[in-house]
């Protein structure tokens, strides 16, 4: 088949990768306008243009798909299928249409379970013990078409955003190569979504403070559920940010406040609504990522401080 490629991320990078190297017939590539970083503001493409451009792709980066503003480009590529992945636009219906076997999303949720921009995230920060992608043929709603095939992973205690976005990109990798082929023999066939909904809204900055009076548990799924990025953050008492890497649960009690850092043994422990939270890895304000022993040996926090 000749697919047309919609991306963005690295998730969808490491896809496009993996349908490059099993040698499909890839016409081109959609994926984002790049966007301005930095206190230059400089222009910096998106992990799939660079990707791409590697490779030798045509790129293409329209500022909208509205009123067919794309539909002269979607002729001249004429693909058999367009592959979607976390490209950050919804598709109008001439697109949706156009191809002969659809438009193909890899959602990194098992639908109708988190829907929307940061399932992967979402899905930590709730607590799961299993995420999954769903291989699906999109319609015009947000994540509601068929259903191809879904591969599911588990969620372990200690993994954050990075290991379940990296099970994640292989799950989706073999679930799409599965998939393809038999949506072209006409073999696989999309089934309703069915099962509990629910929607992952993007992590805003409120999204990432952490709220001490909650449990160590939940505290310790926000943290990882953000870890690399954007990373849970706190304020330390001189009202300057603490951002949270890596933490545990612990066995440990202590008597005092929701926020109080009750020992600093190795590393920042914290007391929560039911025990105390470690915190082992942290990004001080204005520094790079330090273990919790290195913050605590400059002597920026003490016991008996409130946290934030």
């Amino acid at each position: 088949m000749k697919i047309l490629f919609m991306g963005t991320p690295e998730f969808a990078a490491k896809i496009l990768e993996s349908l490059y190297e099993s040698e499909n017939q890839i016409v081109g590539v959609v994926t984002a306008p790049d966007k301005p970083k930095g206190r230059g503001m400089v222009l910096v493409p998106s992990d799939v243009k660079k990707y791409a451009q590697e490779k030798g792709l045509p790129v293409y980066q329209p500022k909208t798909l509205k009123d067919g503003a794309f539909l002269t480009e979607l002729k001249d590529l004429a693909p058999d299928v367009i592959i979607v992945v976390a490209y950050g636009k919804i598709l109008p219906a001439y697109v949706l249409e156009y191809p002969k076997y659809g438009c193909i999303n890899v959602h990194a949720s098992v639908l109708p379970k988190y829907r929307g921009a940061a399932p992967i995230q979402r899905a930590i920060m709730d607590g799961e013990a299993e995420t999954g992608v769903s291989i699906m043929k999109m319609d015009e709603g947000l994540d509601t078409g068929d259903v191809y095939l879904v591969k599911k992973v588990k969620i372990e205690e200690n993994d954050n955003f990075e290991s379940v976005h990296d099970k994640l990109i292989a799950a989706g990798t073999e679930g799409l190569c599965e998939a393809l082929p038999k949506i072209e023999s006409g073999t696989l066939k999309a089934e309703r979504q069915a099962g509990e909904t629910c929607y992952a809204e993007k992590i805003e900055k409120t999204d990432c403070i952490i709220d001490f009076s909650d449990t160590a548990n939940n505290v310790h799924n926000k943290i990882r559920g953000l870890s690399p990025v954007p990373l849970a953050f706190t304020k330390t008492p001189d009202g300057k940010i603490l951002k949270t890497v890596g933490a545990s649960v612990t066995d440990k009690t202590a008597v005092g406040k929701c926020g109080e850092v009750v020992s600093l043994d190795g590393a920042i422990y914290v007391k929560c609504s039911d025990g105390v939270l470690a915190i082992n890895t942290v990004v001080p304000e204005g520094k790079g990522k330090m273990s919790a022993r290195d913050f605590i040996n400059g002597r920026k926090i003490k016991v008996g401080d409130m946290l934030g």
